[in-house]
This record gives structure tokens, C-alpha cells and sequence, in this order.
């Protein structure tokens, strides 16, 4: 179908089903454009709570459209494309969790909100990488059981030193794999631009960084910055609102391999067909989703 067609039958489907398109701001520039909202996986699913819609088409991966489903239990979520995963949450289940717990156990168990359902009501609270350091200066224990992202844990513990974080060893395959080489080179062609990056980089990265925050973070610090030139440490899907919102700055990429493949997924015709054919439908155990709100319930409490 060609792609305004495809845009005008979205548009029909979306009012017919009483649906909203969510996106994050990772997700490919046509995407982006015909969602409702774009933003940061977290966000995302609080505006899904607000929202009077019956139906969520979550243009993600899937611990995003779970986190929607926790937060709206009453609603159809939809994942348009259901093999659309995060390595990073794949890398620590329940059982193993349940198991590290035991270790030490009188240690608060922090969960990054990228991580599933299951992990997330073994878990006392969650966090998102813009609020990771308030929730764990919040938490009342010493002692830290943080999964699963090992760079945002790092980054955390040299900010609340106070505290002994005990740190999984998950990590996102695509902010993980920047090293520092690149960094130099591109900083060396681009003197004069600010390098801003996301905490789930290695901590040689974050060292070499003027800003460290979460994608949403960056966004809103690179449009308010006095400068025009920035470097950009997080997926390259920021850059269609980095540019958007400030056209006459230049952005670079910190490396050419700041791409993550399940975030690409996502087309046109895929949300289409999950409108069209209510696929593919979250379904959550009643029982976990209630524990792993619980998780979510605290930590907007520190919000």
C-alpha cells in the first residue's frame, strides 16, 4: 500500500478503535511522525494511563508495552511487532533475581525500568535513567541490589557514594558498545561540540562527557544550550527531534554503531496490521502485574 494510503487507513483504524499511537524516541523518523506522542519508555505509558482511549499501540519494545499493560490493565496494548525485544532486559530473569536476592538479602532490590514484568515485581522499586540517582538516595538500606544495567549502575554509585551498590552485569548492547577511541576521533574533527551522552555508556565513556542524562534529558539540554554544536552519545533516533526542535544546530553521532535493531522494527505496515487486526495483544498474570506495579507505584512516589 502506498505510504499515504497506509497513513490515511492508520488514521481511520486509530478513530474506528478509539486507539492512541505512542512512540519512542527511538523509533524510525515515519514512526515518529505518526505517532500521538513521542517520548521516553516510562512517560509513554503514564500519558497511556491518562488517557481516555481504549486501545495503546506501543511503538517500542516489549518490557515498554508491559509497563504500559501494568500501568493500564483496563486497556488493549498492542506491540506491533512482537519479536521487538530489549537484550539488555533478557539479560537477568526472575528466577535469577530470586536467586541474587538471596545473597543478600538485606539489600534494596532497584530495578531499571528496562527490565520485564516478572523482574519487576522481584523488585522493591523501579527507576528510569533520568530519576536512578533520587530513588536510590531515597531507598532506605545501605546496601543495593541494582539490575540490571551495570553503566547505569556505575554511574549511580559515583553519585551516591554513600550508599554499596551491587551491580548485575546487564548492560544495553547498543550504548555498551561505544568505545573510546571513537569518542576521541569525532571529538578531535568536532573541537568545539559539547559531548552529551546516556548513562547506559561505560563509565570511559561518561568521563569523557560535558552532559550525562537520560534521552530525554539530552534532548531538552541540547535546545536550551547556548552551543550549536553537539556530539550525541544515545541511538540515533534522537537526532529526528534533536533536528526538529533546533534546526540550526548540528549534531553528530558519537558512533556509527548507535543503532538498536528491535527499536528499527516497527513500520508503517506493522502498526497497520496491529490496528487492523488488534495484533499483537500484551497479556499480563493478574498477580505479577499487581507486585511489579507496586515497584512502579513506589517510585513515582519519589517523582
Amino acid at each position: 500500500m502506498e505510504k499515504n494510503r497506509l497513513i490515511e487507513e492508520i488514521n481511520a483504524l486509530k478513530k474506528k478503535n478509539k486507539a492512541i499511537i505512542v512512540a519512542h524516541n527511538y523509533q524510525v523518523n515515519e514512526i515518529q511522525e505518526i505517532a500521538d506522542v513521542v517520548g521516553d519508555s516510562f512517560a509513554l505509558s503514564k500519558y497511556c494511563a491518562s488517557s481516555d482511549a481504549d486501545v495503546v499501540v506501543f511503538c517500542g519494545v516489549r518490557f515498554m508495552a508491559e509497563s504500559a499493560k501494568i500501568l493500564s490493565p483496563g486497556k488493549t496494548v498492542l506491540l506491533p511487532e512482537i519479536d521487538a525485544g530489549c537484550p539488555m532486559a533478557d539479560m537477568i530473569t526472575a528466577e535469577e533475581l530470586r536467586e541474587e536476592k538471596k545473597r543478600h538479602p538485606g539489600a534494596a532490590v532497584v530495578c531499571y525500568i528496562n527490565s520485564s514484568t516478572e523482574v519487576k515485581a522481584e523488585s522493591d522499586i523501579c527507576c528510569t535513567s533520568s530519576n536512578a540517582v533520587n530513588v536510590v538516595k531515597a531507598v532506605d538500606q545501605q546496601e543495593v541490589l541494582f539490575v540490571p544495567d551495570k553503566n547505569l549502575g556505575n554511574y549511580i554509585s559515583k553519585m551516591v557514594p554513600e550508599k554499596r551498590l551491587i551491580l548485575w552485569n546487564g548492560f544495553c548492547i547498543t550504548h555498551h558498545r561505544i568505545n573510546r577511541d571513537e569518542v576521541e576521533k569525532i571529538k578531535t574533527l568536532h573541537p568545539e561540540a559539547l559531548i552529551l551522552v546516556h548513562p547506559e555508556c561505560r563509565p570511559e565513556i561518561l568521563e569523557l562527557a560535558d552532559y550525562v542524562g537520560s534521552t530525554k534529558q539530552i534532548m531538552d539540554y541540547a535546545k536550551a544550550s547556548g552551543h550549536s554544536k553537539f556530539i550525541i552519545g544515545t541511538e540515533m533516533g534522537v537526532l529526528y527531534k534533536l533536528r526538529k526542535d533546533s534546526p540550526n544546530k548540528l549534531f553528530y553521532m558519537m558512533s556509527q554503531g548507535l543503532v538498536c535493531p528491535n527499536m528499527k522494527k516497527t513500520s508503517l505496515n506493522s502498526v497497520y496490521e496491529a490496528l487492523r487486526d488488534f495484533k499483537y495483544k500484551i497479556e499480563l498474570d493478574e498477580d505479577i502485574r499487581i507486585r511489579a506495579k507496586k515497584a512502579l507505584d513506589r517510585m513515582l512516589e519519589i517523582n
